[in-house]
């Protein structure tokens, strides 16, 4: 549940948002970037994973990571074309997800034997 955590903060931001009278428009926006970069991640990595090609899994795994970004960029630049404060909000939340993400995936990682262990 946890590699799940950055969705779960996404969806907690919403009532922060209207709490805090923030744009709805740059929660949206944070929501719909954050959460279709992950659905694509699923789907690329689903397809790397029945491949048997090296090359072809690192070209898969490389485009995805670029597509990714820009897909989660554009969505940001599009709410801030929009509404400029709303585009910030979204950009805010973006990064706090983004962070979310990148802690948990760090800790729940495969750990490896260390060099020179057996």
């Amino acid at each position: 549940m946890l590699k799940y955590a950055d969705l779960a903060l996404t969806a907690i931001a919403l009532p922060v948002f209207l709490i805090a009278g923030l744009p709805l428009l740059g929660w949206a926006g944070a929501a719909v970037g954050w959460t279709g970069q992950r659905l694509i991640q699923h789907l690329v990595e689903a397809r790397a994973a029945r491949t048997d090609d090296t090359r072809g899994f690192f070209q898969l795994m490389a485009g995805s990571i670029i597509g990714r970004s820009w897909f989660l960029v554009i969505s940001i630049i599009t709410v801030g074309l929009i509404e400029q404060q709303a585009g910030l909000t979204a950009a805010v939340l973006s990064a706090i997800i983004f962070t979310c993400y990148l802690v948990v995936t760090l800790v729940t990682r495969p750990r490896s034997p260390k060099v020179g262990q057996s």
